[in-house]
């Protein structure tokens, strides 16, 4: 991604306005290579600063997102709560041209003694890390330690002297005078591309400003560095970010025009708030796709070799479709008994079973007499029916176990957090998909998490089921029976329900409510989708199904699509969890539909 040195340097501008003088007051680390600081100042109030050096997503800014932290949180956390807490954000300083940012703090330690610290963030490719050091310059810890096994890269240990990483080869575009610039341009070599010339000639540029920078060619390039030396000279930056089929590709420092009619570019009033919203969804996806891989691995298995089973079946119920051939010849055997003989390979016969009685050929097993002959045909006939009717039925069986774990599949694909894979493994572990480990000591499950909660726009609570056993939980006990049900037509996808405990729903909110339902299913990357509406009344779970299998009655089918933004301006459980990660009680309606179990004994 094109965080360069010059984005950076814009990125430092904006928060030099609100981080100087800002007092730590919180500080956790949500992933091993994500920190978070909660800061505050009188001017600015209350705010959080995410440092990342995750790689691909690597940066510094001002943060809305609220990310869940682990049980125990990591070493390097501990030591800069013990270091950092209290202290106030005095610099903020980028070396000229360098994709590298250090914040200058001043502490308070233990005996109210001032003092100073330094985080460094390193921001160079493979060099991703980020350091804290002491006043001296001496590193108390990193993120990444690098040892002296490595000749390539400098070492990186606590106790040493930090050192700033070497520089580049080629020059920095920041330290290079515009006569040099014209020098470099005049003889360069005008047989290869001018973007790949500027990627090779200078240091701090990104492949995509390179890209934009050379749309003139060769004539107009000297121009274009003019106007990219003015634009840095003056501070001129706008937040833009590059925007392909809907989907998230690129941001910058200023417009492009290299994509043509194919982007759509959307201007931010802030740099955190671009890196805030160009991320989210990136690094969510890849960290829960990190986390769910082996539960995936586990059901996209599970499911393959269902499909086996399920051809191979297939194949032999069309085998069982030859029954009726095997009691045709048991009849014409026992009808023409008085004419058979032992050791006879076949015979001829008249078949009453067609209408004009044509004359057929019985095949015969001449090491069996009449008798046995027919009888053998009976038992093959018999076992056949037998096997139509089980193969039948497992077929049928199979279907339902790959249509659970197709839903198995959605869920995880919708799983927000480490509680929705927990529940999703729990899951599995009652389907008997996955072995539970018994050895060793029995670790404490997290809370299942509550579904999700929607109000629509004239104020009606719409509930979401996370999952399959969430969705049983929501329509079979929590929801009333008079409230309506929707779910997506023939596709895996959760349970929807409409509270209609202070009336019935209106037609809009039971059209919002039909989005929700298409969002979250398997059809939320398709158009047009089919989504029933129904009474709980009227929905029912079979004997024996699967979580979150049901059959319902009486339903009307509504046609709409997927909406996330809907989605994301109705939703409200977002930060209703305390700190220790308990959700806030919900209810769908005063009088929840829940059998008593001494009642139901």
């Amino acid at each position: 991604m094109p965080l360069d040195a010059i984005l950076l340097t814009a990125l430092r501008c904006e928060l030099e306005n609100s981080l100087l003088g800002a007092k730590i007051d919180r500080i956790s680390m949500p992933e091993k290579d994500v920190l978070i600081l909660s800061v505050h100042s009188r001017e600015q109030g209350s705010r959080r600063v995410l440092i990342s050096v995750r790689p691909g997503s690597a940066r510094i800014s001002l943060t809305e997102q609220t990310m869940e932290n682990p049980s125990q949180p990591p070493m390097f956390c501990m030591l800069l709560r013990k270091y950092l807490i209290g202290a106030r954000i005095t610099a903020l300083e980028q070396p000229l041209g360098e994709r590298l940012l250090i914040l200058r703090l001043d502490t308070v330690d233990e005996l109210n003694c001032r003092g100073e610290k330094t985080l460094v963030l390193e921001l160079m490719g493979k060099g991703l890390n980020l350091l804290l050091l002491d006043g001296d310059g001496h590193i108390l810890d990193c993120i990444r330690r690098v040892d002296y096994e490595d000749p390539n890269r400098r070492a990186l240990l606590p106790g040493l002297f930090y050192t700033l990483p070497p520089q580049q080869e080629k020059p920095s575009f920041f330290r290079t005078e515009r006569e040099e610039c014209e020098r470099l341009l005049t003889h360069a070599d005008r047989t290869q591309p001018p973007d790949k010339w500027l990627l090779d000639t200078f240091g701090g540029l990104s492949p995509l400003l390179c890209r934009e920078l050379s749309l003139g060619g060769w004539e107009g390039l000297g121009a274009a560095l003019d106007a990219l030396r003015a634009r840095i000279d003056t501070g001129d930056f706008t937040p833009v970010m590059i925007s392909i089929d809907g989907m998230p590709k690129d941001y910058t420092f200023q417009p492009v025009y290299q994509y043509g009619s194919r982007a759509e570019l959307t201007e931010f009033s802030s740099f955190s708030e671009l890196l805030d919203t160009f991320y989210r969804k990136k690094d969510q996806q890849e960290i829960l796709r990190r986390r769910s891989a082996d539960l995936t691995r586990t059901a996209k298995t599970a499911r393959d070799r269902l499909l086996r089973k399920i051809a191979a079946r297939e194949q032999e119920l069309l085998e069982t479709e030859k029954r009726e051939e095997y009691r045709r010849r048991g009849d014409l055997i026992t009808a023409n008994m008085y004419r058979l003989k032992r050791g006879m390979r076949s015979f001829e016969a008249q078949d009453y079973y067609e209408p004009d009685c044509p004359t057929v050929t019985v095949p015969l097993d001449e090491r069996k007499t009449p008798q046995q002959n027919a009888a053998y045909n009976y038992k093959l006939y018999n076992k056949a029916k037998t096997a139509n009717r089980m193969l039948t039925e497992l077929i049928a069986g199979a279907r339902e176990d790959e249509a659970y774990l197709e839903s198995v599949l959605d869920e995880l694909s919708r799983a927000e957090c480490d509680r929705d894979l927990a529940d999703i493994r729990r899951e599995l572990v009652n389907a008997g998909y996955i072995k539970e480990k018994t050895q060793g000591k029995r670790q404490k499950q997290p809370a299942a998490r509550k579904p999700l909660r929607f109000v629509s726009d004239s104020g009606t609570e719409i509930l979401v089921g996370r999952g399959n056993v969430q969705n049983d939980e929501l329509t079979l006990h929590i929801a009333r029976r008079t409230d309506l049900w929707l779910h997506v037509q023939k596709l895996p996808g959760s349970h929807v329900i409409v509270s209609q405990a202070e009336g019935e729903a209106d037609e809009e909110t039971i059209r919002q409510a039909a989005a929700l339902a298409a969002t979250y299913s398997q059809a939320k990357t398709g158009g047009k989708v089919a989504v029933d509406c129904t009474q709980v009344r009227f929905v029912k779970k079979p004997s024996g199904a699967k979580p979150g299998r049901v059959i319902y009655t009486d339903y009307r089918t509504i046609i709409t699509a997927a909406d996330e933004a809907l989605a994301e301006r109705l939703r409200k459980d977002r930060n209703t969890e305390n700190r220790q990660g308990r959700p806030c009680r919900y209810s769908l309606s005063k009088t929840p539909r829940r059998v008593c179990a001494r009642r139901r004994k």
